[in-house]
């Protein structure tokens, strides 16, 4: 379920960007702007989704130490 989620949230990022995207009079700073923003955006996420397996991979090996089994969802 949460890697839907960060995926909905990628595409949500790449289709805010086409939006943005800067129009032939615009200022030439305005298309690294939206690119640097779509790159953060998605680069957070990517390191949430890291955050939360490394946490996971910890509680697992915790449990395993102290004999407790998980209920599988």
């Amino acid at each position: 379920m949460r890697g839907l989620g960060y995926l909905i949230s990628i595409v949500s990022v790449l289709l805010l960007g086409a939006v943005a995207w800067p129009k032939p009079g615009d200022p030439a700073w305005h298309m690294p702007a939206v690119l640097l923003g779509m790159a953060l955006s998605i680069g957070g996420m990517g390191l949430r989704w890291l955050a939360s397996r490394q946490q996971k991979h910890e509680l697992n090996a915790v449990e395993s130490r102290v004999g407790l089994i998980r209920p599988v969802k």
